[in-house]
């Protein structure tokens, strides 16, 4: 990560909750998905969506193994995203047990 200083921390503090509420504008997946991929490259993108897909698999009782196996992903990633789902902020497992609340 970059170094800053203590005015551009505060900066980045503000710009960094700009960013979420603007999340909380978009109101379909299509938004979202227009929004990541101008936010983000391609590469960016597929690391999250390589992410999100980790966590479905992780919750779904999958092995590390079988994970790799099924989405190309590093065992070292799927490791640290097993270990964000336990001892992250807990948006993971937010956003996991919505969208399982969703699909019923």
């Amino acid at each position: 990560m970059k170094q800053h200083n203590e005015e551009q921390k505060r900066a980045l503090k503000t710009a960094a909750g700009s960013l979420y509420k603007a999340f909380l504008t978009l109101k379909t997946a299509d938004e979202v998905r227009q929004f990541l991929l101008d936010l983000c490259t391609p590469s960016e993108v597929e690391a999250i969506v390589d992410r999100w897909w980790t966590a479905s698999l992780l919750r779904e009782g999958h092995s590390y193994r079988k994970i790799s196996e099924i989405t190309g992903v590093s065992v070292t990633t799927i490791g640290r995203v097993a270990r964000f789902m336990n001892m992250g902020e807990g948006g993971y497992r937010l956003a996991l047990r919505r969208e399982a609340a969703d699909q019923t």
